[in-house]
């Protein structure tokens, strides 16, 4: 059964990097053969999709916040990881890694994500 963990800073102060890590285990999971996706929840709101990687590399993201993210996988670790930069409070949420059945960029369904994380909570503030 693949799993899916969250982890980084809880809190950020703003206009620093949000740096997450999300590790990748099961048997059946090296992280080369999936699309893995980051998708976030601020409070009161509903699922904002940030971005994807495909197993070839290929990296797919939000218009709105394309400017400010990165995501990159590292393979011999079973990680892929997420980079927002120059965060502000409005990036305080909860944010989750998942694997997409297929490329979908945007879809924010769960019944659209073969794995899901269980979310870890940021805070940006000073």
């Amino acid at each position: 059964q693949v799993q899916l963990q969250e982890s980084g800073p809880g809190l950020v102060k703003p206009s620093q990097t949000l740096f997450l890590a999300c590790t990748v285990s099961g048997a059946s999971a090296p992280t080369a053969f999936y699309y893995w996706a980051w998708i976030r929840q601020p409070p009161g709101k509903g699922l904002e999709w940030m971005g994807v990687i495909s197993y070839t590399g290929s990296t797919y993201y939000s218009p709105s916040l394309k400017s400010r993210t990165s995501i990159a996988r590292d393979t011999s670790k079973n990680q892929f990881t997420l980079q927002l930069l120059s965060v502000t409070p409005e990036d305080t949420a909860v944010y989750h890694c998942a694997a997409p059945k297929t490329l979908i960029p945007g879809a924010t369904d769960k019944n659209m994500y073969a794995y899901w994380g269980q979310g870890t909570q940021v805070t940006v503030s000073s």
